[in-house]
């Protein structure tokens, strides 16, 4: 990503900054900082804290042993003025001192408790809001480039999924398997792992379930939701339901109406429709088959520097989808004891409705 790309997002956060009447942004280490300046700089309990006054030019404070990296990184190329600090130094105060008629600031949404307490004990007279009341609506809506970023995220996870039939067989317990998916993800292009889940059997009636040592039987359905971290700092989370051997018949029933579900919340993705009728075109084939208690949780989340961020795709959130916008499209049915399934692509909004990052098929895909 070019250093115009940073420059823009930074004078639009300014603008934002200025017309909701705060006098600046405090950011730190995580995902916005990340956003704001390509700098994705070490969460340490010394502070670093991007200053982004609405009126004047931006900031970098960090740690003298940190400059060096924040030079290096995009960061170094834009016009923000990095300021080290010594240890001896009390960086909360150097921060105040850049701020000295500020009567409102917003701290980063991820800022650490800590560092929240020592800006106010440093400007006790200055209201200390949210930043993510100016960074959420950047942060949505993705440029070309992030599209592109979550594209090859994409592709690079599908390839994991493709992989699956290899590792998934009765006789393995599901860390085994999990081992195996973890290197795959990294085999694939991505950074880091961020989670691997093998559910198998009665273990796949639990959304989030952690590996564990239960050994795969034949029968069993098991749902696999993996994902990861690009270079690029874009996400990546999709999940396919296997069966390892035939499965149960009343799994089967379940999760035909499943693949009707997903498919009806996918085609309901287009410019100007609330994120709550998504979720509703996903419950509604659910409901109508009986299984309505079993969809348990909301049928997405946004996806892009964080692997869950807004917009949420869930009942009561009204606010209309938008051309950029990128999230899960993920129902699921959980028969607790016995088996559960899920299906889940990221979806990206588009000029003439929606585009799918995740190219793998639904079909169950039946194995050993």
């Amino acid at each position: 990503m070019d250093t115009n790309a940073f420059t823009n997002r930074i004078e639009r956060a300014r603008a934002l900054t200025r017309a909701v009447e705060i006098d600046a942004l405090l950011v730190t280490p995580g995902p916005n900082l990340r956003y704001l300046t390509g700098y994705d700089a070490i969460p340490l309990e010394r502070l670093t804290c991007l200053v982004l006054c609405a009126d004047a030019d931006p900031v970098l404070v960090a740690p003298l042993l940190e400059v060096p990296a924040a030079l290096a990184s995009p960061a170094g190329q834009l016009s923000v003025d990095i300021v080290g600090w010594d240890e001896t130094d009390d960086p909360f105060a150097l921060v105040a001192s850049m701020l000295p008629s500020a009567g409102v600031v917003a701290v980063d949404d991820l800022m650490a408790a800590a560092k929240v307490l020592h800006l106010r004990e440093a400007m006790p007279a200055v209201e200390q809001t949210l930043a993510g009341r100016v960074l959420r609506d950047l942060r949505m809506r993705k440029d070309t480039a992030e599209i592109e970023a979550l594209v090859a995220a994409g592709a690079a996870i599908d390839r994991v999924h493709s992989r699956v039939p290899q590792y998934l067989r009765a006789g393995r317990t599901e860390r085994e398997v999990g081992r195996d998916l973890a290197a795959a993800i990294v085999d694939e292009g991505h950074a880091t792992v961020d989670f691997v889940i093998v559910a198998s059997g009665p273990n796949g009636a639990s959304p989030h379930h952690e590996l564990s040592d239960r050994v795969i039987e034949r029968g069993d359905p098991v749902v696999v939701d993996i994902g990861g971290t690009m270079p690029s700092g874009y996400c990546s989370d999709s999940t396919r339901t296997y069966s390892v051997g035939q499965p149960p018949d009343d799994f089967l029933a379940y999760y035909a109406v499943l693949q009707h579900s997903q498919q009806a919340a996918v085609e309901q993705v287009r410019p100007g429709v609330t994120a709550e009728s998504i979720d509703a075109a996903a419950r509604v084939p659910i409901t109508a088959a009986g299984y309505g208690e079993l969809f348990i949780h909301r049928t997405g989340h946004g996806i892009g520097l964080e692997t869950h961020e807004e917009p949420y795709i869930v009942s009561g959130n009204d606010e209309p989808v938008e051309v950029g916008m990128a999230f899960s499209v993920e129902p699921g049915i959980y028969v607790s004891g016995r088996h559960g399934a899920r299906i889940e692509d990221i979806v990206i909004v588009t000029d003439d409705g929606v585009r799918s990052v995740n190219q793998q098929p639904h079909d169950l895909v039946v194995v050993g």
